[in-house]
């Protein structure tokens, strides 16, 4: 058995395909963690959903900011955007069921006998991945068995700018959800910037990326993570970051977790160079 993680397909059906050839996948015994952003931008959304669907328990998938923009459009609380590809999973006779499974994924996965964690985005410095898991876990409550259209209608935004265990009702779950499904960058305080979004030297004075924060409480826990394609490959001792850029014309990536080996990686026909 194995066990890989591989980043954002954001609608890339035929790439993902062929990178489970490559890896020589084999739904009865290997296993996959996907990073979130199953879709949108890309051409074929609907695919990807009811093919990662259909990989039942062999497949973790956490929820990307895409994924949770899908979710929002289908219950009536967002428009479509201009760029959004969407529409075939919105009219589709399964939408019903695939939105529900979709609902029902986590925003972070842990495993506590390979010590790794799983998430779309970033943490803030104030969060170790315990304190992360509990929040997210308020977040699913509410998307799984609460009021699911009105968090969708709070859900965007970009303040509170800083975690304060205060933080009550929308605020709280809106920078629960910013930093795990959007962040990249915050100042040493742990202020968003979520206005920058290119490679690091390119952001807003004062701007780090998550993961290089002096001092943050979840360094040296191992997190795998995806969302930023301007980022692309970084394989350290305690980040695994694997959004390669497959939606604008880089690669799709795949790291095996349970042993040595990777990355895999397949060229992908995107539609412009790699970006945020």
């Amino acid at each position: 058995m194995a066990l890989y993680a591989i980043g954002d397909i954001q609608g890339c059906y035929d790439e993902l395909r062929s990178l489970l050839d490559v890896l020589r996948f084999d739904p009865v015994a290997d296993r996959l963690w996907f990073t979130g952003d199953l879709v949108n931008r890309g051409p074929e959304s609907l695919a990807t959903l009811r093919f990662v669907r259909d990989l039942g328990e062999c497949a973790v998938i956490v929820l990307g900011n895409h994924d949770l923009h899908l979710l929002a459009v289908a219950r009536g609380q967002s428009p479509l955007k201009r760029k959004d590809t969407l529409q075939p999973v919105l009219d589709a006779p399964d939408r019903d069921e695939l939105l529900d499974w979709l609902q029902g994924r986590p925003l972070l996965h842990h495993d506590p006998g390979l010590d790794l964690t799983l998430l779309h985005a970033g943490l803030p410095p104030q969060w170790s991945v315990a304190t992360a898991r509990a929040l997210a876990a308020e977040v699913e409550a509410v998307l799984r068995e609460g009021d699911g259209d009105a968090y969708f209608s709070h859900m965007y935004g970009d303040t509170p700018e800083q975690w304060d265990v205060g933080l009550e009702g929308w605020a709280r779950l809106r920078f629960i959800t910013n930093c795990l499904t959007r962040m990249r960058y915050c100042t040493a305080d742990g202020r968003l910037v979520l206005g920058s979004k290119g490679p690091p030297g390119t952001q807003l004075p004062g701007a780090l990326p998550w993961f290089g924060v002096p001092g943050r409480v979840s360094a040296g826990e191992r997190i795998v993570c995806g969302h930023w394609s301007a980022l692309g490959y970084v394989n350290r001792t305690d980040l695994l970051a694997l959004d390669t850029g497959c939606l604008w014309g880089g690669t799709l990536t795949a790291m095996r977790l349970d042993g040595a080996g990777g990355p895999w990686q397949v060229d992908c026909a995107g539609v412009a160079r790699p970006s945020g």
